[in-house]
C-alpha cells in the first residue's frame, strides 16, 4: 500500500490554515473564558439573531478559533486534544493556572502512544511534555512542549520566533549548549559565540543536526 507522502508531490501554492470553529452552547460565556486566559479578541460579528461568530486568537499563533451562533452543527464540547506548541510546558502551565484554568499537572510519554507518565519529559525532548485543559463546554487543549522540531517540518532557511518570550527561551537554550561546546574546548573564551549562537537556533527549529 502506498501513501500519499510518498505519491504527492510537495504543493506549490501557500495554504495557511487560519482558524478552526469549536462548539459552544454559551458564546459569551466562553468569550469570557477564553479573554481571561489572556487570548487576543479579533472579532464579535453578530448578524441578526441566527448568526454570531467571535474569533480569538492564542499569544503567537498564526491561527484562531471561531465559535458563536449558526457556525456548526456539531455539538457543544466536541472538539478534543486541540494543540498548542509551547517553547516551555511548565511556564505555559504555570500561567494558566495564575489566570484560574484548571489545568493538569505536566506529563510526558516515553514514546506516541505510549501512556503519560507524571512530570515533565526528563531528558526534555521536543514533542514529549503536556498539559492539558478543557473550556466550560469540555472543549479540549493540549499543550505540547517544542523546542526543536523534526526534520523536514519546518523550512530550513526560515527561522521565526513569534514573541519575545519564544526568542528568550531560544536563547537560554543555545546559551547552555554554548556552556556546554566551551566546555569540551577547554574552557577558553568563544569570540564567535553569536555565530554559534545564530547556528544552534538556525538548526534547532529546522530539525537539523545541532552544532558541537
Amino acid at each position: 500500500m502506498t501513501t500519499a507522502t510518498e505519491t504527492s508531490r510537495p504543493g506549490t501554492i501557500d495554504m495557511k490554515l487560519e482558524a478552526v470553529i469549536i462548539s459552544v452552547s454559551d458564546a459569551d460565556r466562553a468569550k469570557r473564558f477564553y479573554g481571561g486566559l489572556g487570548w487576543r479578541l479579533d472579532a464579535d460579528f453578530v448578524v441578526g439573531d441566527a448568526f454570531r461568530v467571535i474569533q480569538f486568537t492564542p499569544p503567537g499563533s498564526p491561527c484562531s478559533i471561531h465559535f458563536g451562533k449558526g457556525l456548526t452543527t456539531a455539538a457543544p464540547g466536541s472538539a478534543k486534544g486541540l494543540y498548542l506548541v509551547v517553547s516551555d510546558i511548565v511556564a505555559a502551565r504555570a500561567e494558566l493556572v495564575a489566570r484560574g484554568v484548571d489545568a493538569s499537572e505536566v506529563f510526558h510519554r516515553a514514546a506516541p502512544g505510549q501512556p503519560p507518565i507524571s512530570g515533565r519529559d526528563p531528558e526534555g525532548r521536543s514533542y514529549s511534555s503536556f498539559a492539558s485543559f478543557s473550556d466550560p463546554d469540555g472543549n479540549s487543549w493540549l499543550l505540547q512542549e517544542i523546542t526543536q522540531r523534526l526534520p523536514g517540518r519546518v523550512d530550513a532557511h526560515d527561522t521565526t520566533f513569534t514573541s519575545s518570550t519564544e526568542l528568550a527561551a531560544a536563547l537560554r537554550r543555545a546559551a547552555a549548549a554554548h556552556g556546554e561546546h566551551e566546555t569540551r574546548t577547554g574552557g577558553q573564551r568563544d569570540e564567535n559565540w553569536p555565530d554559534w549562537y545564530a547556528e544552534y537556533m538556525v538548526a534547532e527549529q529546522a530539525g537539523k543536526p545541532l552544532p558541537t
